[in-house]
């Protein structure tokens, strides 16, 4: 993969493109992403992996992608908070037992957060008070 034989595991990459993209402020192309990303210590990426791990975040849904001339850019659709909680999400929505999953999740806080998220719950459209 590298030009100099170190290798970096497929989430390693795709975390290191997704924070390119962040940093970014507006979509970019394969190409410069690859670039930013030697901008960095590490090896050379072909390009064909950086399309890889983009095409492979898009549709995992982290990325929106529009034609650019005969590539696309890519941008990601939502902020730290945002893929933080789409990447909760999916832990959860992986789960058979749901209410058990949310049961520990929520013992397991600090009563700050716990406060923090029974305030949130009951700003929310339709809660019951």
């Amino acid at each position: 993969m590298g030009g100099n034989g170190t290798r970096r595991a497929a989430g390693e990459l795709e975390a290191a493109a997704l924070a390119v993209l962040q940093a970014a402020g507006s979509a970019l192309t394969p190409g410069e992403v690859r670039d930013r990303l030697e901008e960095q210590p590490g090896e050379r990426l072909a390009y064909s992996t950086v399309v890889t791990i983009l095409s492979r975040l898009y549709a995992k849904g982290v990325l929106t992608r529009s034609r650019s001339g005969r590539a696309y850019s890519y941008a990601p659709v939502a902020d730290e908070p945002g893929l933080a909680a789409r990447r909760m999400r999916g832990v959860l929505e992986a789960e058979a037992d749901r209410e058990a999953v949310l049961a520990r999740f929520v013992s397991g806080m600090s009563p700050a957060d716990e406060q923090l998220l029974r305030r949130m719950l009951a700003e929310q459209p339709g809660a019951e008070d």
